[in-house]
């Protein structure tokens, strides 16, 4: 099968198709320290993505508190030779809880910088490939953030910016400040969380106004080159296997469908779910999280997978537990 490329090889020729998500490494979210096992964990789960053809690391400096950097550093100080065979990206902007305010979001110039550099401590790396906004902070200022872009770009230690969690007015206040492109946004989208593609097939209904998805995000980023990547992509796991009970009968109804298209397919049921977010135009590159082998290579087998046109809508419709309007 060929795959699109998607934008983000515009600038980085060499990333996956797919993206290993690294926050389940490091053990509890907790202050606990990591254990030898979390960093076996770390060098299995590194291993595992490069023999699937990953080379993409998502993280964020929030992952069990730290801790899923910190294992990753004990990777890559291991075998240092593989900084430059994968491509690194962090989130930055979230805070907890602590002794001077509550969870908070911050993207003031001087907590990006501070989280980047420690970011770099823990990972033991000079550079990161990408660095996202982890969420839109109602305080932020374009102007001040783009100076940091700046200082951080000039020092080498980040090569290229993004987002997470924004809509695309957020995104266009931001880059009319900011000179480095904005190239990926990280968004929910799955096909339990399948409000990206409502927003397009209900418009002149009156149901648009339930969708929970900013209308025409997907096409902004898709026509301004910004990589679409998704957190929650497996849906937890919904239609592949996780136990159902109370789950109203269209989820039911995935899950079966998903399990017969495996079927005949030849793939696994992650394949199923993985392929239908794939084949959008958008090129949704999807974070992987999971930390069992087994797992991930049956995410693995989604590149291989190109669903009829009949398949596709025939999961989308079923899921959404109405036909079209």
């Amino acid at each position: 099968m060929t795959m699109n490329k998607t934008p983000i090889q515009n600038h980085l020729p060499k990333a996956s198709r797919l993206i290993y998500g690294c926050m389940g490494l490091g053990g509890s979210w907790d202050n606990a320290p990591y254990s030898q096992q979390d960093i076996d964990l770390a060098h299995q789960a590194v291993n595992t993505a490069l023999e699937c053809g990953i080379n993409y690391f998502d993280h964020a400096d929030i992952y069990t508190m730290g801790k899923a950097e910190q294992v990753f550093g004990e990777v890559l100080k291991a075998r240092p030779e593989l900084r430059e065979q994968i491509i690194l990206q962090s989130k930055c902007g979230i805070r907890f809880e602590d002794a001077h305010g509550p969870k908070r979001y911050d993207l003031s110039p001087e907590w990006i910088e501070e989280s980047v550099n420690n970011i770099l401590s823990r990972l033991g790396t000079d550079y990161l490939d990408t660095l996202l906004l982890h969420r839109p902070d109602p305080l932020m200022q374009p102007e001040l953030i783009a100076e940091a872009f700046d200082r951080l770009q000039s020092a080498g230690k980040v090569r290229h910016f993004g987002v997470s969690n924004m809509n695309q007015h957020q995104i266009s206040l931001l880059q009319s400040q900011i000179k480095q492109p904005l190239v990926i946004n990280q968004l929910p989208l799955s096909l339990s969380q399948a409000d990206f593609v409502e927003d397009g097939v209900l418009v002149g209904t009156g149901d648009s106004a339930n969708v929970g998805y900013t209308a025409g995000l997907t096409d902004y980023c898709k026509q301004n080159d910004i990589q679409l990547q998704s957190w929650g992509c497996l849906a937890q796991g919904l239609f592949s296997g996780r136990n159902l009970g109370g789950q109203p009968p269209h989820v039911h109804a995935t899950a079966r469908l998903v399990r017969e298209m495996a079927h005949g397919y030849q793939t696994s049921a992650e394949a199923i779910v993985l392929a239908w977010l794939m084949q959008h135009p958008a090129t949704i590159q999807p974070v992987l999280g999971t930390t069992h082998e087994g797992r991930l290579r049956a995410c693995a087998m989604a590149t291989q997978v190109q669903l009829s046109r009949e398949d596709w809508y025939k999961l989308f419709v079923t899921t959404r537990g109405q036909e079209l309007p």
